[in-house]
């Protein structure tokens, strides 16, 4: 593991009036420990998730619209509102990493496809062809098989967004080998009670307007979807019947 923890400067005047200090959890956070080399941020939309990830990506050097210290192209909006607030903690420090946005990937991989033009050895890193010619979901293993390597770190930011239950269980065994066998560190934030229950990983939750710990079992992720499935019919009962 690598990054041991992040630390929240404040800095500037009226600060906890500007955004992203108008997000709770961002408000009251001071630092942030990581004491696994893997770490799930979960939580409701607008919890802080992405923007806590996005700033760690930028103090990293990665490129805020998604890839490395080499990924040199712009996303409207993708840069870092915390990213300069930020003070990260190493032991040692890393350098080669990615991070993954899923909500660019379809611009990072217009950008792969330019560097490949003038320089083709680029898509043996992504499977030996375009990101463009291969689906969303495959795209994104060939970036997890190919690209992904060892003493790293890499940031995901909700890596389910193009993968199905089965890809998601291959996605788990990749990292499991990064994890285990090259050193890498992982943070993740995601949506998926599968990719949630890899075995000891720390999840943090951005609920409630603070950052915890919570168990596995304890996220709505996990009891909403365990809730749906064993009642199916009741549930979309009460969900779809008129008042």
């Amino acid at each position: 593991m690598f990054l041991k923890k992040v630390t929240i400067l404040r800095n500037e005047p009226d600060i906890e009036e500007q955004y992203p200090f108008t997000i709770p959890t961002i408000k009251t956070l001071t630092e942030l420990e990581f004491t696994h080399n893997v770490t799930f941020l979960v939580g409701e939309n607008g919890t802080g998730k992405s923007t806590l990830l996005e700033g760690i990506a930028d103090n990293c050097g990665f490129n805020t619209a998604g890839g490395n210290r080499n990924n040199m192209y712009e996303v409207d909006a993708a840069e870092s509102a915390l990213g300069k607030y930020l003070r990260l903690s190493w032991m040692p420090k890393v350098t080669n990493g990615f991070f993954l946005r899923a909500e660019s990937f379809y611009q990072f991989a217009s950008h792969i496809d330019q560097q490949a033009r003038e320089y083709p050895v680029v898509l043996d890193s992504y499977g030996g062809k375009s990101l463009h010619e291969q689906s969303h979901g495959e795209s994104f293993m060939s970036l997890f098989l190919n690209r992904f390597n060892g003493r790293a770190i890499y940031l995901l930011d909700e890596p389910e967004a193009a993968l199905s239950p089965q890809r998601q269980l291959a996605f788990l065994r990749v990292m499991h080998d990064l994890v285990t066998e090259e050193d890498c560190q992982f943070i993740i934030a995601t949506h998926s009670p599968i990719i949630l229950g890899y075995p000891e990983a720390s999840i943090l939750s951005f609920d409630d307007g603070k950052i915890e710990g919570i168990e596995y079992e304890m996220t709505a992720h996990y009891q909403l979807t365990k809730y749906f499935l064993d009642h199916r019919e009741k549930f979309l009962k009460e969900l779809l019947e008129d008042e």
